[in-house]
């Protein structure tokens, strides 16, 4: 009787520590599949995305900016070409580490040779030594190449650029090969839009827009041209291949010829932040399918199915269509203070967004005047030149 008393406590000692290292390979596995995630190179592609890691100053800027570009699917801020492994804020500087961002993005849209002109028309590549009023390798600006391919594009962007004069001095962007990718702390993450404030008082403060504004005016946005596009030539070039959507290339017209072609409701409310009249506007009820673009641009902004009744008076969204499709400022005005909400692409004031949406699908209520939107039926986006758009719906 003791024996078998004994091999059943061998039996039940054995499946606990079986148990215990089958857990322990687990988490090693998943924390080294984790590892290989987080450390990416920059060449690395799948048939629909590739990726491409860029350095433009403060990477809370680069990431905001690049953000914007039709195309890039996602941007993450994080550290490069240091010494070492991990870097973390307090120590990445000190290890040679510089600011960088990890773009992954679509290559049937846009081309590596995009995102760098990109970088550069949004950043000061002419400064070796910094960025702006940020000093230090760590805030250089710099493009990592993966293949000659990718070289080759960087430098005929840099070529085309420093042909064209648009800058005082030579462009001293940093072509580098490609390294390891390491992300930053979360708090790091989407800056912009989780301290907008903080944001827009240190990227005012730093020149940087004035610097772009000075330089490039409007032309900030360069022509896309696929990486696999058949009619693929020199990928700067601002008068060949003119894909893409018209709205990418607004340029915001005068104020006269605004007021020539909006109602005085429509320029009331997106050019001088005025709100329309609750209940009698035109979206309110409208919950057909479609999509919801800036009257002034034509910009993509909210999905039919994003739409609920707020009981408000206005058209309420629990989210913008994309996180970038809108910009959140601090509106102080009626002695109160309020998240304004405002285009990307064309600046038009849309409305306001409150915590008080359904909290089941995010908590948010984006509520929107009618008169600073579009509305698009789902019939008619494709030829509209929105078929892009029709999965959203």
């Amino acid at each position: 009787m003791k024996k078998y008393t004994v091999l059943i406590s061998i039996i039940v000692v054995l499946g606990i520590v079986g148990t215990a290292y089958l857990a322990y390979a687990r988490s090693n596995s998943e924390k080294e599949r984790m590892s290989k995630e987080s450390m990416h190179d920059a060449g690395t592609t799948s048939t629909t995305t590739a990726k491409a890691i860029l350095a433009g100053g403060c990477f809370w800027c680069t990431q905001a900016d690049l953000q914007k570009y039709t195309g890039v699917i996602s941007v993450v801020s994080g550290y490069a070409g240091g010494t070492g492994e991990n870097p973390t804020y307090e120590d990445y500087a000190k290890r040679g580490f510089r600011e960088v961002v990890e773009v992954t993005y679509d290559p049937t849209k846009i081309s590596y040779g995009n995102l760098v002109d990109y970088l550069i028309r949004h950043s000061d590549a002419t400064d070796p030594s910094g960025s702006f009023h940020d000093r230090g390798i760590e805030y250089t600006s710099a493009a990592y190449y993966s293949s000659p391919e990718e070289k080759a594009a960087a430098e005929n962007v840099v070529k085309d650029i420093n042909a064209r004069k648009i800058y005082e001095k030579p462009l001293a962007l940093y072509i580098v090969p490609s390294v390891p990718f390491w992300p930053a702390e979360e708090y790091h993450q989407d800056y912009a839009q989780k301290n907008p404030v903080r944001y827009s008082y240190y990227r005012a403060a730093s020149g940087r827009d004035a610097f772009i504004t000075k330089h490039w005016g409007t032309d900030t946005i360069p022509t896309p041209t696929p990486e696999h596009s058949s009619t693929k030539t020199n990928p700067t070039s601002m008068t060949e291949n003119t894909t893409g959507h018209a709205w990418e290339h607004f340029v915001k017209p005068s104020s006269t010829e605004l007021q020539s072609t909006l109602t005085p409701v429509q320029y009331n409310v997106t050019q001088q932040n005025g709100t329309e009249r609750p209940h009698t506007n035109e979206y309110d009820k409208n919950y057909a399918d479609g999509l919801y673009v800036d009257v002034v641009s034509g910009e993509p902004l909210y999905s039919s199915k994003d739409k609920f009744d707020s009981g408000t008076g206005w058209p309420s969204f629990v989210k913008p269509i994309t996180p970038t499709a809108v910009v959140e400022k601090v509106d102080k005005g009626l002695f109160t203070s309020r998240t304004e909400i405002r285009s990307a692409i064309a600046d038009s004031h849309l409305g306001h967004v409150f915590d008080d949406g359904p909290r089941e699908r995010g908590g948010k209520r984006y509520c929107m005047n009618s008169a600073a939107l579009k509305f698009i039926p789902k019939a008619d986006m494709e030829k509209l030149g929105y078929g892009d758009y029709l999965n959203y719906i």
